[in-house]
Order: C-alpha cells, then sequence, then structure tokens
C-alpha cells in the first residue's frame, strides 16, 4: 500500500498522522519547516503553539474539558503527550511548549510507518492525501484548494461575532421579534437609551483591543466591519448601521428604543445566540465586560467570544461528504482549521476525527459517525452543518453543538452540563466498543 500523504505538520497533521500509523498505514508527511514558515511560526518543530500555551479547561462541566477527556478515552495521541508535558495551571490543561513539540516529534520518528519529509506542497497531490495545512496555508497551495472547492467556498478572513448562551439572558428586558414582525421572531433585541448607548460607545472606543501582526492587517469589507472601528467612525455610525431600532418595539414601553442591539439563533434549538454584526478585536476580558454593561445581559455567558483574524477555512457542510471526505474527491481529506474548527484542542480532536473517517475508508470499515451528545459527534455535527441556524463559520467547541437535553425543573445549568458530560461518556464509550478496532 502506497503511503497516505499528509501534508502540513501543525497539530492536526501531527494527530492525523500518529492515528493512521497506530492502525497500521504508511503515511508521509510532507511539512515545510525549516525550508519555510508562515508567518505566525516561531521555531522549524513539528506542532508549535504560535499563541498560548494553553489547551483550556479539564473540568467535564467544560464543553472543552469534556472532548479532552472524550480524546483520551479514544487513545488520541497528542493529548496524552500533552498530559505529560503539563505544567501548573489551575484547572486548565497548559503545556510546556518545548517539552511538548519535542514530545510530538520524538513520537513521529518514533514511528516506523511515518516518513517525515520536508517539502513546500504548491499543489493538491494526486492519490490518497489528507490536507491539515491550517489557517495561514501558503499562498500557491491555498489558489489550488480555491480551484478545486470553487472561491464561493473558500474564506480568507475571519470575522465571528460573540455567541451568548441563552441561560444567561434577562428575558425581562429582551424580547423576541423581527424589523417589522417579517418572518419568525428569530432575533432577540436588547433596548437602549439615549445614554445608555451613548455610554457604551465611549466603552468601545476606550476598550482594550488586540494589535493585530503584521500578516493579519486586513482591508476590512465595508458590510463586515468590526463594532469598534465602526464606533470610530463617528458616534451615531452604529445606531445607524447593525444598533438601528426601526421596525421594532419595546412591548415594555410600547415605544421604539434609541437603539437596539440584536441576537440572532446560532442554533435551530435557541439555546445559543449571536451578536449580531458585533465581529470584534476587543479583547476576551473587554469584551466580557463592556458587553456585558448592556441590559440584559448582566449574566450572560460567552460560547464563543469575537474574533477578526486571517484564517483561510472551507466552507465544509458543503464541500465535505457524510463520511467527511471531499465531495469532489473522495480520496482527499481536510483536518484541523482549514476545516472551520477553532482552537488547539478543536484541531487536535478534528485530525483525530478525520484520520477515523479516513482508515476507515481506506480499509474498508464502517464509516465511524460519533454520536451527536457528545463532545466529537459536536464537532462532526459542526462540519456537517447540522442545527445551523444561520452562515456557517468556524467555532470552538461548545455545548450549544451537543444535542440538546432536557431540562429539569429547577435545574442549575452546571447540573444539567454535568448530566450531558455523563451522557456523552456513556454513549462514547458505546460507540467506541462497537466501531474500535
Amino acid at each position: 500500500m502506497s503511503p497516505i500523504q499528509v501534508i502540513g505538520g501543525g497539530l492536526a497533521g501531527c494527530e492525523v498522522a500518529l492515528t493512521l500509523a497506530a492502525r497500521g498505514l504508511p503515511v508521509r508527511l510532507l511539512e515545510m519547516k525549516p525550508q519555510q514558515r508562515s508567518p505566525a511560526a516561531d521555531s522549524d518543530r513539528l506542532a508549535e503553539l504560535v499563541c498560548s500555551n494553553s489547551l483550556r479547561s479539564q473540568q467535564l462541566g467544560n464543553a472543552v474539558g469534556l472532548l479532552k477527556e472524550e480524546m483520551r478515552r479514544t487513545g488520541g495521541h497528542l493529548i496524552r503527550l500533552a498530559d505529560a508535558a503539563a505544567v501548573p495551571a489551575g484547572d486548565a490543561l497548559a503545556v510546556d511548549r518545548e517539552r511538548f513539540s519535542s514530545a510530538v516529534e520524538a513520537a513521529i520518528e518514533a514511528s516506523p510507518l511515518i516518513e517525515r519529509v520536508t517539502e513546500v506542497v504548491e499543489a493538491i497531490p494526486e492519490g490518497r492525501a489528507i490536507i491539515c495545512t491550517g489557517p495561514l496555508t501558503a499562498p500557491k497551495l491555498t489558489e489550488a484548494i480555491a480551484a478545486a472547492a470553487g472561491r464561493e467556498h473558500l474564506y480568507f478572513y475571519d470575522a465571528i461575532a460573540p455567541i451568548l448562551d441563552d441561560e444567561g439572558l434577562d428575558w425581562r428586558v429582551l424580547w423576541r421579534q423581527s424589523r417589522y414582525d417579517k418572518g419568525e421572531a428569530d432575533y432577540a433585541n436588547i433596548p437602549l437609551s439615549e445614554d445608555e448607548y451613548f455610554a457604551f460607545i465611549q466603552a468601545l472606543n476606550e476598550g482594550d483591543k488586540v494589535t493585530p501582526r503584521a500578516f493579519e492587517e486586513a482591508r476590512f469589507f465595508e458590510g463586515c466591519l468590526p463594532v469598534e472601528v465602526m464606533a470610530e467612525r463617528g458616534p451615531l455610525t452604529l445606531a445607524h448601521g447593525p444598533l438601528k431600532p426601526v421596525g421594532l418595539t419595546d412591548p415594555r414601553t410600547g415605544q421604539r428604543p434609541y437603539a437596539v442591539v440584536q441576537l440572532r439563533m446560532e442554533n435551530a434549538e435557541g439555546s445559543a445566540w449571536n451578536m449580531v454584526g458585533f465581529q470584534t478585536r476587543l479583547r476576551y476580558p473587554e469584551q466580557r465586560r463592556i458587553f456585558r454593561a448592556l441590559p440584559g445581559l448582566a449574566k450572560a455567558e460567552f460560547l464563543r467570544y469575537g474574533s477578526v483574524h486571517r484564517n483561510t477555512y472551507l466552507h465544509a457542510p458543503s464541500l465535505l461528504t457524510d463520511a467527511l471526505s471531499f465531495r469532489e474527491r473522495p480520496d482527499l481529506y481536510f483536518a484541523g482549521q482549514i476545516t472551520g474548527v477553532e482552537g488547539y484542542v478543536e484541531s487536535i480532536a478534528c485530525g483525530q476525527l478525520i484520520a477515523w473517517h479516513a482508515w476507515a475508508a481506506w480499509t474498508g470499515r464502517p464509516q465511524p459517525i460519533p454520536p451527536p451528545t457528545t463532545a466529537f459527534g459536536a464537532l462532526y455535527r459542526h462540519l456537517r452543518g447540522a442545527g445551523i441556524h444561520g452562515a456557517y463559520s468556524p467555532s470552538n467547541i461548545n455545548w450549544s453543538l451537543l444535542a440538546p437535553m432536557e431540562r429539569q425543573r429547577r435545574e442549575k445549568k452546571p447540573e444539567r452540563r454535568a448530566r450531558m458530560a455523563a451522557r456523552a461518556l456513556a454513549d462514547l464509550a458505546e460507540f467506541w466498543a462497537g466501531w474500535a478496532p
């Protein structure tokens, strides 16, 4: 059997290579370092952590903590190496970057079925391949992917608005209504008085913002400007833009508010709400501080924070099959952030998931569709666009991506999430016992 070509030696690519090799398939891992680096890279190592050294919460009451536990229980390679390279970080998993990358390289080099090759890949290879080149895919390969996918299905800049959990919203303040009552009431509305509006504008202007790196400097689309950029253009810009109150009436007063922040349903269950027009470069603590000061959001929980950064990603729901292969070529797969997952842990888990599917396809096994009640199932649902109420965009793992669980009377959110985690691990065990090699 000819080797499977795995393009990219980042987190997803290394997980893919190790998972396939552990299941007996030969792998040719092509990585452009040290011949060439992406603009974000600082070293020539595999599996480089380019930003934080944190893999976030270990708690099962947190969706990313659940995902890590599921990775451990299904034989994930990089999560095991991360655990071994851990440094003290409270209830989070943080790693010593050098120890972690060195351990991943050692595992790659120790495998007799993995051949590491230094090569700048500029075209989609023929034959069986998995592309794991991340959000900063090299220009020529990006062009090749765009040609294969269609440019309308490949995105080059990521402007993401925050997503809020519905339980943190104060529905005594918010109300459901679409502008002029057109269509279903798929929007929740936050009324602002004149004083509240201008206090919000001042907070945006004074908020601490992420300074973009040189390669992230963007010529923003006028229809997708960061909220703070709009505020900088003038105090009334937002009032005539995404915060315009036209067609909306506050049922508490019977009047149209001075301005309105709208939330849009992010999933079919209505458990997650997107802040419309709130893509932002505010730092995460500033997003919590400033957005929670809005009426009705004092207890808001962020399922995803807003961001604006350079990111090449595919419209996975339209381009991937149910087996997660590329629609035009069943021998081609994509894994990691290029598929539209966000974060270190999600990239590794996506590599693990894609490797299962590719291995099953290439060895004649049944396709491993994880239950939607599990964190792996949530990643699968995300890649297939299941339950999405709106446009597809990159996302971290969060509870809204899992199949919902009926709320019990007087049950608090931590209690329900504990039940969801227990359900997930039980369902994962049954799935893994029936499919795992």
